[in-house]
């Protein structure tokens, strides 16, 4: 049985990085730091390069197939109107900002369209011609009607770093883009309320706040790009889920523009408001699909100012199942992510980087954990009994704390640098998907099996796959399967789909956890959602939006 001396011997051995491990003969906690909001887990994986790899620099957007060739049974409705110099005009005169109108219907502007057109993954291309950039609530509003009557079709569009292609057109479809709506409108730091812009950058929001000792309750790799509008709209996961909640219970209300022009006027700060239907949370998660959010309010706690975070090297899952049970049981109310990675994944970061891991043995599987709370000496005497528990009772096998702040961002490298290097051969399939606990890792054991007895597994450039790996947020029960591969196949996707969304309809999970349907995933909505509920949805959409003018 391991002993609390063997954490120490751990701690003592181990290096994150040369001479930046202090040595210890105790357990002891990490040292307590200020949180600055560079590290976060992501989901995000590397831009593809011209070759669908990773070596080269992003493909550039010309070379991008356009959605229309790459989905052919998508057809344009006749229904919409062509874009004409008369409705540009209009626009014009709506938004007197020259540059808040992009126009290739009178001019050529491919050049500086293409952007727009085209998604951060380089896997969907549109034929949209033209870009509004609206000010102002009013002036959505005012496109949006004049849409309205005229059909003419629309895609809403944020920071664009989605990644199911829900953000750009499919055919000409007139990009709604809000990067102009970038005001931060109130922050009551009594309340944490924080009122913005649709278009205000995540990373901008959260270094506001981390100004007035607050934290927005979302954090994700894209923070740098992503709107905030765009973020309640797909309703986007993240780091901070386990802690704060989802969106749907942080935001308090919403002011968005309908497809006819109608302003939804919902910008609540109240907590608790129990007058009827909460409309706010269909937009919530909508995708912009019933209309575009302009406004958010949204409660933003304290910002912690004591944090740890811990790397731990199990040999099983059910001892990383083990773990979480006994972190949720003793860490409690400071326990702020758990992320759970096999060991395959993180093989393959030491092979694509070359850079040494943070434990000196391999283990089947790693877990990070990391806590964030107000009182040091409360924490350090909570973490110092979860570790001695989980090492004398043999759950964990070996584990290393961070004692400063970069070892805290070199711990979290071992998780958020999977989805870049799983790139490192040529390409990866991806699934974001939402399954029980219990049985999460089985699929990652199932697609492996199926892989390697279809022979598309190997360790030479004849096999197509490299692995099959699985990672993720385990507090949230969000499983990242990730297939990298030497090159894009054909019989892998065969052997791929609809096996994994066969097998999550079985468990009665998701197919989308953090992502959303877009284009990607909107054929397959079966596998996740029943066809009453579908039907409902429907009934939705054609009740907002009856001509179906705002994509999709």
């Amino acid at each position: 049985m391991a002993s609390s001396s063997r954490l120490a011997l751990s701690l003592r051995r181990i290096r994150c990085s040369p001479g930046t491990l202090q040595r210890t003969s105790r357990i002891r906690p990490a040292a307590q730091v200020r949180w600055t909001g560079s590290t976060a887990a992501t989901s995000e994986p590397h831009q593809p390069d011209e070759n669908g790899g990773v070596k080269g620099g992003p493909a550039p957007t010309k070379a991008i197939k356009f959605t229309s060739d790459s989905y052919p049974e998508l057809k344009r409705d006749s229904k919409f109107a062509q874009i004409t110099k008369e409705h540009v005009n209009f626009f014009r005169e709506v938004l007197s900002l020259q540059s808040a109108v992009i126009d290739g219907v009178s001019s050529d502007a491919v050049d500086d369209i293409e952007p727009f057109n085209s998604d951060w993954m380089r896997k969907y291309r549109g034929h949209s011609k033209l870009v509004l950039k609206p000010g102002s609530t009013e002036e959505v509003s005012k496109i949006l009607k004049y849409c309205n009557d005229n059909m003419l079709a629309v895609v809403p569009q944020g920071g664009n770093t989605g990644l199911v292609g829900g953000s750009v057109p499919v055919f000409d479809e007139i990009v709604i883009n809000l990067q102009r709506m970038n005001n931060i409108r109130s922050f009551d730091e009594v309340s944490g309320i924080f009122v913005a812009d649709a278009g205000v950058i995540l990373g901008v929001a959260d270094n506001f706040l981390a100004e007035k000792n607050h934290i927005f309750p979302l954090d994700l790799g894209a923070k740098g790009s992503c709107q905030i509008g765009g973020n309640v709209a797909t309703n986007a996961g993240g780091l901070r889920l386990l802690r704060y909640g989802s969106l749907h219970g942080n935001v308090l209300g919403i002011e968005a523009v309908l497809p006819d022009g109608t302003v939804v006027d919902d910008l609540s700060k109240l907590r608790k408001n129990n007058t009827g239907y909460d409309i706010k949370q269909l937009f919530i998660g909508g995708e912009g699909t019933i209309g575009i959010i302009t406004g958010i309010s949204i409660l933003c706690p304290q910002r912690s100012p004591a944090i740890n975070v811990a790397y731990f090297g199990l040999e099983s899952y059910e001892k990383c199942q083990e773990a979480f049970r006994e972190a949720k049981n003793q860490l409690s109310e400071i326990l702020s992510a758990f992320e759970l990675m096999d060991g395959r994944s993180q093989k393959l970061v030491n092979k694509a980087t070359g850079k040494k891991m943070p434990l000196g043995g391999e283990y089947p599987f790693y877990c990070l954990i990391e806590t964030s709370g107000s009182n040091t000496d409360h924490d350090s005497e909570k973490l110092q009994n979860f570790l001695e528990h989980v090492m004398e009772t043999s759950v964990v096998s070996d584990g290393v704390l961070a004692q400063d702040q970069t070892q805290i961002q070199e711990l979290w490298a071992c998780r958020e640098g999977i989805p870049e290097c799983l790139g490192h051969w040529g390409g990866v399939y991806k699934y974001d998907l939402s399954l029980p606990i219990s049985s999460m890792y089985d699929l990652v054991n199932d697609v492996r099996d199926r892989l390697t007895e279809a022979g598309l597994v190997g360790n030479d450039e004849s096999y197509s796959v490299v692995d099959v790996v699985g990672y993720g947020h385990m507090g949230d029960a969000n499983l990242h399967l990730n297939v990298p591969t030497r090159r894009y196949d054909k019989e892998v996707e065969k052997q791929l789909e609809p096996f994994v969304y066969e097998w999550v309809n079985r468990k009665n999970g998701s197919i989308s956890a953090e992502h959303g349907l877009g284009i990607a995933k909107k054929p397959f909505i079966g596998y996740s959602r029943s066809e009453t509920m579908i039907k409902l949805m429907k009934q939705i959409k054609d009740m907002y939006d009856p001509v179906s003018f705002v994509y999709p």
